[in-house]
């Protein structure tokens, strides 16, 4: 069997149970292409699942320990092989995307069905920028999509600079809106950078306290108060929160049936027309990648490490 360097664990723990090991090399099924991994990145999805926080993971992905022993949502790379039934992708295309659930870009080699969320490479960033799109950028395309953002419409992002913030920032602004972020004051030059009309210092201002009404408030990092953040919306305002745990779910549902206004939370889908469009969005201009930092495959612990903190710009990418 042919092998691959991979970064494996085997028990759910601290980022040092991330261990660079030789494991096999995937056989592409007739459907599927074998990529060859540039980049990936490090997104909090893969720092709950490493960890089993909440602890309801576990009842997805393994009680004890982990079903999935290799980590990594997003990709992007250049294909090696194709199975013989594989129709829209040929050896030597550049392609990024995301795994859906079936994670494993913490490695050498990905095989993934051609119909999976994958599209070619944006031809004007890297393959590490490119890697980073499509955690955030899928996240935050779900939600504009569904709370239908107008041109005009009054949006307001909390965590503006982190990998779906400063996604949401970008597309609620090609979608017309006018965009104020929430971020630190460390980071109000980056968010002003990828479009924000305006920016809220939260160390300094509190938005639920300004006066100020939204016609959508997109929490991007579960920071705000429901039920306080309510009076920043307008009458029949939406509220997105991307990063919501039970509890405020079952506040959202309960704030979308007894009121005019809407929450909406839960588990995203993925698809390859997402992934084109936001490829289509960087073509143009109009999207562009924010990495804070990068590391290598066998500094994977370490980049846990950092994202954990809570404190990243953007996307922490990994050169594989």
């Amino acid at each position: 069997m042919m092998k691959m360097k991979a970064a494996v664990y085997i028990q759910y723990g601290q980022p040092e149970v991330l261990q660079v090991k030789e494991v096999e090399k995937p056989i592409p099924r007739n459907n599927e292409i074998l990529l060859r991994v540039k980049a990936t990145a490090v997104n909090s999805g893969d720092v709950r699942l490493r960890k089993a926080d909440p602890f309801a993971v576990r009842f997805i992905f393994g009680l004890i320990k982990p079903k999935i022993n290799i980590l990594g949502s997003v990709f992007s790379g250049e294909v090696e092989s194709v199975g013989e039934d594989v129709k829209h992708f040929k050896v030597g295309d550049f392609v990024f995307g995301h795994t859906d659930m079936s994670f494993g870009s913490y490695a050498e080699y990905k095989s993934l069905p051609e119909n999976g969320s994958l599209a070619l490479k944006p031809s004007n960033i890297s393959y590490k920028e490119a890697a980073v799109i499509p955690f955030g950028g899928v996240t935050a395309l779900h939600f504009i999509k569904k709370a239908r953002i107008k041109p005009g419409q009054k949006v307001l992002i909390v965590g503006a600079s982190g990998a779906v913030g400063s996604a949401a920032v970008q597309l609620a602004k090609s979608f017309g809106a006018n965009v104020t972020g929430v971020c630190s004051t460390a980071n109000i030059a980056l968010v002003k950078s990828i479009g924000a009309d305006k920016v809220i210092d939260y160390t300094q201002e509190d938005f639920t306290k300004n006066g100020e009404t939204y016609d959508v408030i997109f929490d991007a990092v579960k920071t705000i108060s429901v039920f306080r953040s309510l009076k920043s919306l307008n009458k029949n305002g939406i509220m997105i929160l991307s990063a919501a745990g039970m509890p405020e779910m079952l506040q959202g549902f309960w704030v979308s049936k007894t009121s005019s206004k809407k929450v909406f939370t839960g588990i995203i889908s993925h698809n390859a027309a997402d992934i084109i469009f936001l490829k289509e969005l960087i073509e143009a201009g109009k999207l562009k990648p924010v990495i804070d930092r990068t590391y290598s495959l066998k500094q994977i612990a370490e980049a846990h490490v950092y994202v954990e903190k809570g404190h990243k710009k953007g996307n922490v990418a990994i050169e594989v």
